[in-house]
């Protein structure tokens, strides 16, 4: 404690001196110069009971372990989370199985086999058809239709996991 009163002591000292040379030059200003020697007094001692209060009460302590909240956030980047909601939505129902996720299948089935196989999608169906499999390929026929029921069930876990594995496969 009586270090904070000499650290207090030494923060008065210029305001201190500076009250004593308007008192000794400028006797006009006392009024205001009282008023602002108060202040800093005031956050003098406000500064005093902060330190005091600092070293009465411990410490916080973090609510989770000091390794969790070093090791780096998962951070997903935004085409892997919109892949992942297609896929979420795609299993969940028809309309977004067709209209979601069915059209980016497509597009990367087209882009596999022309750049792997050599193979066109729209020019040559029977040839992309066998290269596919039969899973891959009435997910992304060109001729597929929409569904008659938009509220149905989408495409069962397992059998897009088959599509996958036939994308890679390529």
């Amino acid at each position: 404690m009586t270090r904070d009163l000499r650290r207090a002591a030494r923060l008065l000292v210029l305001p201190t001196l500076a009250l004593g040379f308007v008192l000794a030059f400028a006797p006009g200003r006392v009024g205001l110069a009282l008023r602002i020697y108060a202040l800093v007094v005031c956050g003098a001692a406000l500064l005093l009971v902060l330190s005091a209060l600092r070293r009465a009460y411990p410490p916080e302590t973090p609510l989770h372990a000091r390794v969790a909240r070093d090791s780096p956030a998962r951070t997903v980047p935004g085409m892997l989370a919109r892949l992942e909601q297609e896929v979420a939505l795609g299993t969940a129902g028809s309309f977004d199985l067709h209209h979601r996720l069915r059209p980016r299948i497509r597009t990367l089935a087209t882009e596999l086999l022309a750049a792997r196989r050599g193979v066109s999608l729209e020019g040559s169906p029977e040839r992309a058809r066998e290269l596919l499999g039969e899973d891959a390929w009435d997910l992304v026929r060109p001729d597929r239709p929409a569904p008659a029921d938009r509220l149905a069930r989408g495409l069962p876990i397992n059998h897009l996991r088959r599509v996958v594995e036939s994308l890679e496969r390529l």
